[in-house]
């Protein structure tokens, strides 16, 4: 009797299991660690939604949603007018939280460096070559810094967290700007390159005397060094909730929320902040999928946002939730 009892309980789980909406999306790995925690958290406010996250990088979240392989795709980098136009219906642009790309690194004692951009832009031109070089000495006076190698390492696929460097780099560097560029991919001058925020947080564990660029809250968790950076007031500024929160606070937002906050006037932020957003369509062409995704979404702008602190990231100010949950309400079912 017990037997069959149990056999029938096990029934039932698969049935309820298979009873479950599923939605996929793809993209960011900037925001994967809050993303896991939203849908782990979600799954017991609807049981009958499961969430099925790829953490591919940006340029796959930018790719997938436009092929609608995917009910929503993630990015770190706004999507350009030129990938907008080829989607096959209008895409919106839901932002979600923000965070820092830190500049983490592998040396003896894991000091606490000071950099300015120019130095992180020479660095990544491949032009300064060592550690002890007088342009990193300078903005660190009483560290001892090794005569070794600089490895620099990378991202090798499509990243958010790359367009958010890039974009920071071009604006502190006008020469990376006029070789370089923006984007979630780009031509590198030097360095390994790593797939996604888990890969190059690897490279620069492994790697003595590499240095590489992450989102804050993979440096945390795996209790890796980065640098405090001059900002555009001129202070040297350690990324964290409170600087992420100034960048946020002096970013102009415009109607289509894609915006970049890098390199903010105001003397506590950090400069390599940026925004992450969900990619999803204005009509939706699932309806049961479409209503699960909406309701999900208000929930994450609400309820969502108060997880965001304890994993490193800054929530969207209470101003802005209230844009974003009335452009959910433009969202429409078949």
């Amino acid at each position: 009797m017990k037997t069959m009892l149990g056999v029938a309980a096990l029934l039932a789980l698969e049935v309820a299991a298979s009873a479950q909406l599923l939605i996929n999306g793809a993209g960011a790995t900037f925001p994967y660690p809050i993303y896991s925690k939203w849908f782990d958290e979600y799954a017991k406010v609807d049981p009958s939604v499961r969430f099925n996250y790829q953490s591919i990088g940006s340029g796959g979240g930018q790719k997938q949603i436009l092929e609608q392989t995917v009910d929503f795709g993630a990015s770190d980098g706004p999507m350009s007018d030129a990938n907008l136009a080829k989607a096959p219906g209008r895409i919106l642009h839901i932002p979600t939280v923000a965070g820092a790309d830190v500049i983490t690194y592998n040396l003896p004692g894991n000091p606490t460096l000071k950099l300015d951009g120019p130095t992180v832009a020479d660095i990544f031109f491949g032009k300064i070559t060592k550690w002890n070089d007088p342009r990193i000495t300078g903005h660190n006076p009483d560290l001892k810094l090794p005569d070794s190698d600089i490895v620099v390492v990378h991202r090798s696929d499509g990243s958010g967290t790359t367009y958010i460097f890039v974009d920071y780099l071009s604006s502190v560097s006008p020469a990376w700007a006029a070789k370089v560029g923006r984007g979630t991919s780009v031509k590198w001058p030097t360095g390994l390159g790593a797939k996604g925020n888990e890969g190059v947080t690897g490279q620069v564990k492994q790697l003595p005397g590499a240095i590489g660029y992450i989102e804050l809250a993979y440096a945390v968790q795996n209790r890796l060094p980065y640098a405090s950076l001059k900002n555009a007031a001129g202070n040297y500024v350690a990324p964290s909730l409170q600087s992420v929160t100034a960048a946020l606070a002096s970013a102009h937002i415009p109607d289509d929320f894609r915006f970049s906050m890098v390199n903010p006037p105001g003397g506590e932020a950090y400069p390599i902040a940026g925004a992450t957003w969900l990619l999803v369509y204005a009509r939706q062409s699932d309806t049961a999928k479409g209503q699960k995704l909406v309701q999900f979404l208000n929930w994450a702008i609400t309820k969502g946002e108060t997880m965001a602190e304890t994993l490193n990231y800054a929530p969207l100010p209470p101003n802005v939730q209230a844009r974003v949950l009335e452009r959910l309400k433009e969202i429409r079912l078949p």
